[in-house]
Parts: structure tokens; C-alpha cells; sequence
């Protein structure tokens, strides 16, 4: 496939997402259920608990659907700039709503699409869903590498199941 082809196929996706994302929220502001704290903390709770488990040092931040932070972990000794990696996971992946690792992997090939504003192309963003698929928001996880990141982000989605029917 040319370069071009594949640049014009992932234009048309975003495109697509974009359309998806605002009825997604039109949809939120009349009939989805929203992101509780309680909700949001248990997430967190379940990705700090599998990191300490693991002894990875990590800021784990939870966004609404609308991307803006609901809850936000620092656990101790994680590095600083990790904090302001975590929120842009989590907010490429409400905003698009994919995992950043399947972002990334969409947007091969794609000149420029890196250096797009508050996009980050690091796995460790998983879009939060209802058991029906509805988007509730989305978890960033940074300070370990990127498949721990994500692990421990699904790690926690997992053991949400209950909260998320």
C-alpha cells in the first residue's frame, strides 16, 4: 500500500473517530451514565495494587469522557515527568477512543502525526468501558516500561469488571 493510500485510510479514520467521539458525547450528556469518583479511585486502586505488587514506581491518572482528570495517583518515588505522560495517555485514549499502543500503530506511516498537541503515541492508555462497550473515560498509566504501563493499566480495568456493568 502507498504512502499515500495509507495516509488517506487514516485520515478517514480519524475522521470517523471524531464523528464517533462527538455523538459519544451528545450521547453523554443525555442518556450515558458518567465516571464516578468511586468508580475512578477503585480503578486507580487496582493498578497501584498490581505495581506495588511488581515493584514499579508509577502516576496513574483516570479522565472522564470528556478528558478531564477525574482522579490522579502519584505513588512514591515515581518520576516527575511521568505525571504529565500518564494524563496524555489517558487523554489520547478517551479522545480517540482507542488503546495508545493501537493508536500508535494506526498512525504508522502518518508524517507529523507525532507532534500533534496533546497526542501520545506510548502504550499505558486503555479507553474505559461498560460491560455494553459505552465509553466512560479512560486510564494512563507511565513510570515503568510501556508494556508494564499497559499491563498494569489492564490490570486494573480487570479487576473493575464489577463497577463497570
Amino acid at each position: 500500500m502507498s504512502t499515500q493510500a495509507r495516509l488517506t485510510r487514516f485520515a478517514l479514520a480519524i475522521a470517523a473517530l471524531t464523528l464517533m467521539s462527538a455523538t459519544a458525547t451528545l450521547q453523554a450528556q443525555t442518556l450515558r451514565p458518567s465516571l464516578s469518583l468511586a468508580t475512578a479511585k477503585k480503578i486507580a486502586q487496582g493498578c497501584e495494587d498490581r505495581a506495588r505488587k511488581e515493584g514499579w514506581n508509577l502516576n496513574i491518572a483516570i479522565v472522564d469522557e470528556g478528558g478531564n482528570l477525574k482522579h490522579f495517583t502519584s505513588m512514591d518515588n515515581a518520576f516527575l515527568a511521568t505525571a504529565k505522560i500518564a494524563q496524555l495517555k489517558a487523554q489520547t485514549s478517551v479522545g480517540l477512543p482507542f488503546p495508545t499502543r493501537q493508536v500508535r500503530e494506526a498512525a504508522k506511516g502518518a508524517q507529523g502525526l507525532e507532534h500533534t498537541p496533546g497526542l501520545i503515541l506510548v502504550a499505558g492508555g486503555l479507553p474505559i468501558r461498560m460491560a455494553d462497550g459505552k465509553l466512560l473515560g479512560a486510564i494512563g498509566v507511565s513510570g515503568a516500561s510501556e508494556d508494564q504501563d499497559e499491563a498494569c493499566a489492564q490490570a486494573a480495568l480487570d479487576g473493575a469488571k464489577d463497577l463497570l456493568k
